[in-house]
């Protein structure tokens, strides 16, 4: 009983201990990074940095504008394009498919994860750029962008969804069912309903991944710093421009791009708060059920 009890002791410990040092490793983090991007805020200004549309350091430009919306807009164009594709591909593992189906789509969906960012630019690079240039402009585009990010969210939303629609309780569908309801009608108007805040927060979390996500975008986006007016057009997101730039930038213009960080930072910290209360009420709303 007595090394039982140290067992459970000590491993109790070491958590609290492994959980502290990642809080603090994040908190390091973002002290850091806010420190460096003091200069920035104090010379530049919140309203130049936050609502200028130039981004030139070498003549003391710093409007992220134009960063912000090319993120935003591969973002949405991500979002609207893997939205439909996860969820439709959620309910064929979690309703639809036999299980011999499930057990080649499962592992198929799990490797989409492991594919490192760079392969999906090459991808991007060699098979989506082109076919967008035959549709217009140099195939450098948020349109390319946006397919690419698609493909590297829908693993997070089809995997959460499927969870999602599963943890429903076996009686809303037997219900259903069981009232003369057809299978479709059961999961469209019964289980997706149920299952709305799972499938809510796997959306966010799939956005976080996307605001986040550098290297395929750099790849494919053409980098230019211009708010674009088009999918075709080529833009430059906020990830991007920090590993565009920061390995020869100094003084402010390299302070300007820990203000970028902290732009970035503040975004994941929102989203990721979204996901959590979207989680939190369909835990609750279960229970409830």
């Amino acid at each position: 009983m007595k090394a039982r009890y140290l067992t459970n002791r000590s491993a109790s410990v070491a958590v609290v201990v492994c959980a502290s040092l990642s809080f603090v490793i994040l908190l390091a983090i973002a002290v850091f990074t806010f420190r460096e991007a003091l200069p920035a805020f104090r010379e530049i200004g919140l309203p130049d940095l936050f609502l200028g549309t130039v981004w030139r350091p070498g003549i003391g430009e710093f409007g992220i504008v134009p960063m912000i919306v090319g993120s935003l807009a591969v973002t949405f164009g991500a979002v609207i394009i893997a939205v439909p594709l996860g969820v439709a591909c959620a309910i064929l593992l979690a309703e639809v498919a036999p299980t011999r189906m499930r057990q080649l789509l499962r592992p198929a969906v799990e490797l989409l994860v492991g594919i490192p960012s760079v392969v999906y630019g090459l991808v991007g690079l060699i098979l989506i750029v082109p076919l967008i240039r035959q549709i217009g402009g140099t195939g450098f585009s948020v349109a390319a962008a946006s397919i690419v990010l698609a493909a590297m969210i829908l693993p997070t939303i089809i995997t959460i969804s499927e969870d999602s629609i599963k943890a429903v309780p076996r009686a809303y569908r037997e219900g259903s069912l069981a009232l003369g309801a057809t299978q479709w009608q059961t999961v469209w108007r019964v289980m997706l309903p149920a299952a709305r805040s799972g499938i809510i927060a796997s959306i966010v979390l799939g956005v976080g991944r996307a605001v986040g996500e550098t290297m395929a975008m750099i790849m494919v986006i053409g980098n230019a710093v211009l708010i674009p007016t088009s999918p075709l057009d080529p833009a430059r997101t906020l990830t991007g421009g920090i590993a565009v730039e920061i390995s020869y930038a100094t003084g402010l213009h390299r302070s300007a791009l820990f203000a970028i960080g902290v732009v970035l930072f503040v975004f994941i910290i929102l989203i990721n708060s979204v996901a959590l209360v979207a989680l939190r009420k369909g835990g609750r709303a279960q229970d409830v059920c």
